[in-house]
């Protein structure tokens, strides 16, 4: 009760920067006439391409009357889905009066199956306008806007393909250290409503003042508040950090950055974007949208700098730290009653070592996993990367090779060949015996928990009903196994979020699980959640087994055939080949 108190007198609404004194003056019909421009000259701007090529020095003669000469990085570098290939990030730069950095950025590049004059031209064609008003050439009639902050205008490659070029930006930019905000516009005119995504690599969420500007200056230009993700898809984007956005590099590296677009949490299509579907209006909105944000950011930046987690609310914001002191209040009924039943198995007497020996060969068999997709991946049969996710519309997102996949299974079944054979059942379970599978079981819940709340305790959203539900496993083990089967079943839809979340929300459908795989092998998602997944499944088949009533402790010395599995499988190799050189 008490973090639920503390999590609702956190609630408080963000303040807002002022909004500039001068009204915008960004001209959407001259943004729209460039992003038309450039969907029809280059509609093929594929990282490495020729249209690539074309699309940057096209970006950097619009720059060029206006006294704005960019400045280009280009690299080569192994792009998922492109093999290897040049890829160039330009800037052009506006000095302030402060040597810190507002970056305002848009990526160039496109998918290659459309114009996509809309993800990413509009973006790139509004960079442009913002760009022109700081960069005027001076006369008596009309005078460069003067920034108080260093500005720089950020044209990146490879954005559509996992972000490569901000995390290349990022790394090699001499601006490291001075970036205080970013700006990111990506897919500004469709037909969507504005929308402010949030989500980085990382569980962390841009500064509150940055987020709140924002949305009033959108609010100031749309006539309603823009959208952004709910609160389950918050706290999901915190517990299992994955974005398509450029703000997300960012974000991780704790320097407040937010994209502002008019599509969802997934970028439009790639087929059909292309000039006809410009919505002037989304345009105009977004395009003075951002040109107020940045004006009130350069006005007074210092109150935006840092980055934290929170939940938006409505209006209001929920703190990190209280969602995690919340969810972490909600483990202790489980360790309670974990305790509990290993206190009774004590007094009773009954043994648990063969039931955590049973555990650990399921963890042998679930850890032989990991083993052969380390070897699938050192052989090249999963993707390599740089730790950037791959697009969600490339070929990488939803092709699964036929070949490994089946083979990675077949080598995967083997590990668990070897360790059925100390699992399958040679006589009914005990009562005492089952319950020792349900308290060794249930102890490895725990510190699978424990484990999680030291690496992201939001990551408990995972978990949190799995604690609830199984706990119920002992006091139901006289019950039909049907219920059993829905308890187990129900804790499950904690790891099943993250599926259903890249499978619904961002649009892969039933491509979510291997995506999942390729985030894996390209390094965005670390070992540790990896092994801690692998873990809860090893755990997850021996209550699985016991709610079926397949459950077998491990086999005393007794019990056990003379020569193991792998013995065995060697020994009838040895005497088949010996039986055919004796017939011949």
């Amino acid at each position: 009760m008490i973090p639920v108190l503390v999590a609702a007198f956190t609630l408080t609404r963000p303040a807002s920067l002022p909004a500039p004194q001068l009204p915008p003056s960004f001209d959407s019909v001259a943004a729209a006439t460039l992003a038309k421009q450039l969907a029809a000259d280059y509609p093929n701007r594929t990282p490495g391409s020729v249209g690539a090529a074309g699309a940057a020095g096209w970006f950097a003669d619009q720059l060029r009357p206006y006294g704005l000469e960019t400045q280009s990085d280009i690299w080569d570098q192994r792009v998922l889905g492109l093999g290897h290939v040049t890829l160039r990030n330009l800037t052009a730069v506006v000095p302030g009066q402060s040597p810190l950095a507002i970056v305002i950025m848009a990526h160039r590049d496109d998918t290659g199956a459309g114009p996509g004059a809309n993800d990413n031209a509009s973006g790139t064609a509004a960079l442009i306008e913002l760009a022109r008003e700081y960069a005027q050439p001076a006369s008596d009639a009309t005078l460069p806007v003067q920034a108080a902050h260093t500005l720089v205008f950020l044209s990146t490659d490879a954005g559509a393909w996992g972000g490569v070029g901000a995390e290349r930006f990022l790394k090699h930019t001499a601006y490291r250290g001075r970036i205080v905000a970013v700006i990111n516009l990506d897919a500004i005119a469709g037909s969507g409503a504005p929308r402010v995504a949030l989500a980085g690599d990382r569980p962390r969420s841009p500064a509150l003042t940055l987020v709140a500007t924002a949305e009033r200056r959108i609010a100031e230009q749309a006539g309603h508040e823009p959208q952004h993700t709910g609160v389950l898809g918050q706290l999901i984007d915190l517990a299992f950090p994955f974005t398509p956005y450029e703000q997300g590099p960012f974000v991780a590296r704790q320097i407040p950055a937010i994209t502002l677009t008019s599509a969802g949490n997934h970028p439009p299509a790639a087929f059909g974007d292309s000039a006809t579907h410009l919505s002037r209006d989304r345009f105009t909105i977004l395009g003075k949208s951002a040109q107020q944000l940045l004006a009130s950011l350069d006005a007074g930046l210092e109150l935006t700098q840092g980055t934290s987690s929170y939940i938006l609310v409505g209006q209001r914001i929920l703190r990190g730290w209280a969602v995690e002191l919340l969810l972490i209040s909600l483990t202790f009924p489980f360790f309670v009653g974990v305790v509990d039943l290993f206190a009774f198995c004590r007094r009773r007497r009954i043994r648990l070592g063969p039931a955590a020996l049973a555990l650990r060969s399921r963890l042998g068999s679930w850890g032989f996993v990991g083993v052969v997709f380390t070897c699938f991946f050192a052989l090249g049969a999963f993707p390599h990367g740089n730790g950037r996710p791959p697009g969600l519309d490339s070929a990488v997102a939803s092709h699964w090779p036929a070949v490994t996949v089946v083979l990675f299974v077949v080598f995967a079944l083997a590990g668990w060949v070897v360790a059925r054979d100390r699992l399958v059942p040679r006589r009914p379970a005990t009562p005492d015996e089952r319950l020792a599978g349900m308290c060794v079981a249930l102890l490895a819940l725990a510190v699978l928990a424990l484990l999680v709340i030291a690496t992201n305790p939001f990551a408990l959203i995972f978990v949190l009903p799995a604690l609830h539900l199984w706990l119920w496993l002992p006091q139901w083990s006289d019950r039909p196994a049907v219920f059993r089967i829905a308890i187990l079943a129900g804790g499950l839809i904690g790891p099943a979020l993250v599926p259903i979340s890249l499978g619904v929300r961002f649009g892969l459908g039933v491509d979510a699980f291997w995506y999942l795989t390729v985030l894996v092998s390209v390094g965005y998602v670390s070992f540790v959640p990896a092994a801690i997944a692998l873990a809860g499944g090893a755990l997850t088949s021996q209550l699985g087994a016991l709610a079926v009533g397949r459950y077998a402790p491990y086999p005393e010395r007794g019990e056990r055939r003379r020569l193991g599995p792998i013995r065995r499988s060697i020994r009838f190799v040895v005497m088949s080949r010996r039986s055919r050189h004796r017939a011949r």
